[in-house]
Order: C-alpha cells, then structure tokens, then sequence
C-alpha cells in the first residue's frame, strides 16, 4: 500500500469516527473561551460565535457534511439536557426573590411572548417575507431545541429557526449589558429575567458571566418563555389566521 493509499485510509477511518469531530468541538470551543478571557470577557467576542465559525470553515475546508460531524458532537448536544436541569441549583437560592417578583415575572413573561412575536413577524411582514419564513420567524427568541419543534409544528421552516434562534441569543448576548448600562438598570434580577425572555440559552451563558442572580434569574426566564410560547404560540397564530 502507498503513502497515499495509507494517508486515504486513515482519513476515510477517522471520518466514519465520532471522536474527531467531538475533539473538533472541545478544541474550538477551549479556543474560543481562550479568545474571550484575553478580550477581559468583551461580549464581541463571544464563545459561541468563535466556536461556529471555526467549527463551520474546518468542515467547509475537510469537505465533511453536518450529518458525519454530528456523530461526535451528538454527546455534547445530549448534555444539554442535564444542563438545563442543573440551572434549577442557582434558582434555589434564589427562591426568596423569585417569589417576591413573582407576578412582574408573570406580566412580562406574557408580554414578552406576545410582542416578541408578533413584532417579528410584522417587521418581517413588511419588509415582504414569505409565510413561510414569518412561520419560522415567530418563536426566534425561545431556546433552540424548542424554537426548532415549535416551528416543526407551525409548518415552518427549522433550519432557518435555528438560524434566527442562534442569532438572537448571540445578539442578546452581545448587546444585552450594554442596553442595562444605557438605561441604568442595576438590578441584576431584572436584568436576568430580561436576558432569559429575550437571548435564551446564550444570554444566559452571558448572564451567568456578570453575577449568579443574574444568571438564575435569566435560566428562569428562558424556562418559562420556552414553555409558554409552546403553549401559547400555536394558538395565537391560529386566532390571527396565520395558521
């Protein structure tokens, strides 16, 4: 056997393997933190960001398509679950507060279901989205699992949902604190509850990153935001005649 034939079969044994591309996705993302620490935390820099774009343009250059390097990252993505369990910890010792804000929580827990929605969808109604693409857009601001089954079941279109889902929370993530600052909301609970209704899993990462109540509060919102517009979304479109 060649070098090359030897070289080829090497390539062609660690495609078929799920080690290389979760390897890939530990690499990128240590990277990608390594990047965020020596910017003193900038949320431009955000992990996440770093870590698709060196994920994407090493499968782009190997010619490796999603379904081969999920393989590996499938691990990552089943711990998922377990980690939004975990957010149950920080919102124990927060408990207290929670109840105090309990009804706030509740007012704009609905509000931000309902505008964050429907403004998407006017906006993108006007600018002459299909409805389609409006389908896919109303559930933007809701964790990605659970932004991908909601726009399953409304008939649209997933990949672009988690696309937009992506892109909100990193959006949210990024511009999140900078808005507090603006406003001089100081109030890390209100500020959490903000993050989590509006950047979901990432903005919670984010918030996690300013202080503990923050975070706890923010997992909160993002917990009871996926759920609600699971709930309530469907329904909504339906009065509206969208679906």
């Amino acid at each position: 056997m060649t070098l090359d034939e030897k070289i080829s079969a090497i390539w062609q044994l660690a495609q078929s393997s799920s080690i290389p591309w979760l390897m890939l996705t530990l690499f990128a993302y240590a990277l990608a933190m390594k990047l965020y620490k020596s910017s003193n935390f900038n949320p431009i820099v955000n992990p996440v960001i770093i870590s698709i774009i060196i994920i994407i343009s090493t499968l782009l250059v190997l010619g490796v398509n999603y379904e081969q390097y999920f393989n590996g990252g499938q691990f990552i993505h089943y711990l998922l679950g377990p980690a939004t369990v975990a957010l149950a910890i920080p919102l124990y010792t927060q408990l207290h507060r929670i109840k105090k804000m309990l009804l706030p929580i509740t007012i704009t827990l609905f509000s931000s279901v309902v505008i964050g929605a429907f403004s998407a969808i006017y906006i993108a109604d006007l600018l002459g989205a299909s409805a389609s693409t409006l389908l896919s857009i109303a559930p933007k601001s809701v964790t990605t699992p659970v932004a991908m089954g909601i726009s399953e079941n409304i008939g649209g279109i997933v990949s672009l949902t988690a696309g937009l889902a992506v892109t909100t929370g990193i959006i949210g993530a990024i511009l999140g604190t900078k808005i507090f600052s603006l406003m001089k909301v100081e109030d890390d609970a209100i500020k959490g509850v903000a993050m989590g209704l509006t950047s979901h899993g990432i903005g919670t990462a984010r918030a996690f990153q300013v202080s503990n109540e923050m975070g706890a509060f923010s997992g909160l919102a993002m917990a009871l935001t996926a759920f609600t517009t699971a709930f309530l979304l469907p329904y909504l479109l339906q009065f509206i005649g969208m679906i």
